[in-house]
């Protein structure tokens, strides 16, 4: 190891080396494997500097996949800017491409809905749950009802006032 840098590192702590900052702002480094003040070999790992700290504020995509690949050590390199711009714009076109099959998936569909190749599928409306007594039934008893060991309160509506009628 370095004497100048290992100096450094037992006065100031770990050193770690800049490897990238991405388009959001954040900063990737490389702390290779060290020595502490105490003797204790600290192994090489990879962190990050998050633009926005808190934890809790972090949302899915504030890392960049090539990035994150490389913090987690599925990637020995780190991402180059080129290789993300490429990487996003192939994204895009991948969704424009899902979005156009959708379209065409759905004229089809319609076309053999139209030549009565396939059926339309059934609209079921449902009414309750079968075992309830009410079950199929357009409206509900305002009378109470039982069955067997259970109750079932009638449904109350309130009586029609006289201001109503008028």
């Amino acid at each position: 190891m370095n004497p100048i840098r290992t100096l450094l590192t037992r006065m100031f702590g770990l050193v770690k080396h800049h490897v990238g900052t991405d388009q959001l702002g954040n900063k990737y480094y490389y702390v290779p494997q060290q020595k502490t003040w105490t003797g204790q070999t600290v192994r090489s790992r990879r962190i990050i500097e998050a633009v926005i700290p808190k934890e809790i504020d972090y949302e899915v995509g504030n890392i960049p996949f090539e990035w994150e690949a490389w913090i987690r050590g599925n990637r020995k390199d780190p991402p180059t800017t080129e290789e993300i711009l490429q990487n996003e714009e192939y994204r895009q076109m991948i969704k424009l491409r899902a979005c156009e099959l959708q379209q065409d998936e759905e004229i089809r569909k319609e076309k053999e809905y139209e030549e009565g190749l396939v059926a339309r599928p059934g609209q079921t409306q449902i009414k309750g749950h079968a075992s309830a007594n009410y079950f199929g039934k357009d409206k509900q008893s305002s009378e109470p009802s039982s069955t067997a060991n259970t109750f079932q309160p009638g449904s109350w509506l309130p009586p029609e006032s006289s201001s109503k009628k008028k």
